[in-house]
């Protein structure tokens, strides 16, 4: 994390139309200018910076930066907590430490083998927190998260939804949490999982983060486990080739068209569209579309983010480095010159 603080400024000032960033610069799950200070102060033991962050993005209504800032910011608590404890002891009812402290306690017992069980016993506190949060949908979100972990029904699954899009219809990271609670719920329905998130990305601004939910739909066509890839020793490299891909390829690829479209809008070497494309490479990559692929990974600069690279390994900066090697590879290997290879295919028959 120091690495990142230190690097994060000269690397974007190198990589602002980035080419070919090297592996030694390449940042894993650097913090913006925004996130950088309040981190580096909670390193310290001060939780101002954090406070007024947070403070800020609940009172201008940005619900995207707030939700991402929280997530962080929890995660930087579950190994250095003392900055929060503070905080919480400083000011109890602060609705930005009870958002903090809520997030918290859903990621330290969403890894334990008895995750449902200890999640439906937090549930009922996360949910009254955010019945206290007024307008602000993000405490539902960390409520949608904990329910799905508790293996909520569907009733009161719906009813957190119904909180949630009341405060905001378009916030990208309550539709996640109900994304991945349909994908649980139902392993195998893919067609259901696009057809929520397309709907949500109809009807969402042109500028909405939410009209990347589609992408996030296509990731879990393509590397769910109810529909294996064809080889077991599958990357995220290789072009994944089941059924369910089959059957869905257009929309598939549709939905990587779309958020290629909400890449372009936004400056190369941005921190903020990090997650984006990162996680826009990694289907593209499944969906054989090296081109494509590589002009995001492009477009990256040095910013590489956890999410997707993760889920096939320990070593997600390592993971995302070959990949990157593997793209370089194939690009050179279709230069002219070179024998052809077989080209995946953006359209199937078959799709509903």
């Amino acid at each position: 994390m120091l690495r990142a603080f230190l690097r994060t400024t000269a690397a974007r000032a190198r990589s602002r139309t980035p080419r070919s960033v090297p592996d030694d610069d390449v940042l894993l799950d650097a913090p913006d200018d925004r996130l950088a200070p309040a981190l580096v102060a909670a390193a310290r033991g001060d939780y101002a910076p954090a406070a007024g962050l947070l403070s800020t993005t609940r009172e201008q209504a940005e619900w995207e930066h707030r939700d991402r800032y929280a997530t962080r910011l929890a995660a930087f608590a579950r190994s250095r907590a003392e900055w929060l404890d503070t905080w919480r002891a400083t000011a109890p009812d602060d609705p930005d430490a009870l958002l903090i402290a809520a997030r918290l306690a859903v990621h330290r017992r969403w890894d334990s083998p008895a995750r449902a069980e200890l999640l439906r016993q937090l549930v009922p506190a996360v949910v009254g927190a955010a019945e206290t949060s007024g307008p602000d949908p993000v405490p539902w979100r960390t409520a949608l998260d904990a329910a799905r972990g508790a293996r909520a029904g569907h009733a009161e699954f719906e009813r957190l939804w119904a909180q949630a899009v009341r405060r905001s219809a378009h916030h990208y990271g309550c539709h996640v949490a109900a994304l991945q609670y349909l994908a649980a719920s139902s392993p195998g329905a893919h067609g259901e999982c696009l057809d929520f998130a397309e709907t949500a990305a109809q009807d969402a601004p042109e500028d909405a983060l939410v009209r990347a939910l589609p992408l996030r739909a296509a990731f879990t066509c393509l590397t769910s486990t109810a529909a294996a890839t064809d080889s077991a020793t599958a990357t995220s490299t290789a072009p994944t080739t089941t059924a369910a891909v089959r059957t869905y390829r257009r929309r598939l690829d549709a939905a990587a068209d779309r958020a290629i479209a909400l890449s372009a809008a936004h400056p190369a070497a941005d921190p903020w569209t990090a997650e984006l494309r990162n996680l826009l490479a990694y289907v593209l990559l499944r969906l054989g579309r090296w081109q494509d692929a590589a002009e995001q990974l492009r477009l990256t600069g040095p910013y590489v983010t956890s999410f997707p690279w993760e889920r096939d390994t320990d070593d997600p900066l390592g993971h995302f480095l070959q990949a990157r090697a593997d793209v370089r590879a194939e690009a050179r290997a279709r230069a002219p010159g070179h024998p052809p290879r077989g080209r995946a295919e953006r359209s199937a028959p078959g799709d509903h």
